[in-house]
C-alpha cells in the first residue's frame, strides 16, 4: 500500500503536465455561461494546489522510507489511494465536461475525508497535515462546483446559489473540523478558499464569505490548540 500510494500520488501530481494550463470550467461548457461565477475564488487561491501536490509528494516518500509498515498509517492509505486514483484523471474530465468534473470531484472527497479521519495522531506533519490540506480544498472546491453546476443550467439565480453553497461549505467545514479536533491545515484550506471569494465576489457575498471563514476560524483554531498540547 505505500507504494502505491506513492505511484498514486505521482499520478495525481503529473496530471497537471497533461493540462498544464487549466484555469477552471470553460464557461461555455454551461447552458448559462459562467464567466465570472460569484461563488468561485479568485485565480490566485488555486496556488494552493502547488503545496497539496509536494505536501503529499514529500508525505508519500516519507510513508514508504519510514512508515511502510506502521499500523497507524495502514488505515488511511486504502481510502487515500481510490481518492488520488480519482484525482490522476480530474483534470482531463474537467477539460471535457462540468458535470463530470463534478462528480469525480465529490469521488475525490470522500474516501479523503475518511483518510483523514483515519490518518495518524502522530507524523502530523507527515500524514494528517497534508492530508488535511488537501481534504479541506476539496470540500470548498466540490460545494463551489455544485454551486457552478446549479448556475451554469438555469437551476438557481448565481447570488442565491453562492449563498446556499457558502452556508453549505461552512457546515461541512465545521462539522469536520470539531469532530476531527486536529489537523487545522483543514479548516485553513477552506478558509484560503473563502478568502478568495471575498476578493473575487460582490459585497452581499463577500460579507457572508467572510463571516463563514470566522465561523470555520472557531474549531480550526481549537484544533491547532489540541494539537500543539499533544505535541
Amino acid at each position: 500500500m505505500p507504494y502505491l500510494v506513492a505511484l498514486l500520488t505521482l499520478a495525481f501530481a503529473g496530471s497537471t503536465l497533461w493540462v498544464p494550463d487549466f484555469g477552471g470550467f470553460d464557461p461555455d461548457h454551461f447552458p448559462v455561461p459562467q464567466d465570472d461565477p460569484a461563488v468561485q475564488p479568485a485565480g490566485y487561491a488555486f496556488a494552493i494546489w502547488g503545496v497539496i501536490y509536494l505536501w503529499l509528494l514529500v508525505s508519500a516518500a516519507f510513508g514508504v522510507l519510514r512508515r511502510p509498515d506502521a499500523p497507524d498509517w495502514q488505515d488511511m492509505r486504502g481510502p487515500l489511494a481510490i481518492s488520488l486514483a480519482v484525482g490522476a484523471i480530474w483534470l482531463p474530465a474537467a477539460v471535457l465536461s462540468p458535470v463530470l468534473a463534478t462528480s469525480l470531484i465529490w469521488a475525490m472527497l470522500v474516501p479523503a475525508l475518511i483518510a483523514l479521519i483515519r490518518s495518524p495522531v502522530h507524523d502530523a506533519g507527515w500524514a494528517s497535515l497534508p492530508i488535511g490540506l488537501y481534504a479541506g480544498w476539496l470540500s470548498a472546491a466540490s460545494c463551489v462546483a455544485i454551486g457552478l453546476l446549479l448556475a451554469g443550467y438555469g437551476l438557481l439565480a448565481e447570488i442565491p446559489t453562492a449563498v446556499i453553497m457558502i452556508i453549505a461549505a461552512t457546515a461541512l467545514a465545521t462539522f469536520i473540523q470539531s469532530r476531527l479536533n486536529r489537523a487545522p491545515t483543514y479548516g485553513v484550506a477552506v478558509i484560503w478558499a473563502f478568502v478568495g471569494i471575498i476578493v473575487a465576489a460582490p459585497t452581499l457575498i463577500a460579507v457572508i464569505a467572510a463571516v463563514a471563514s470566522l465561523i470555520v476560524a472557531v474549531p480550526t483554531v481549537q484544533a491547532a490548540r489540541g494539537m500543539t498540547q499533544r505535541l
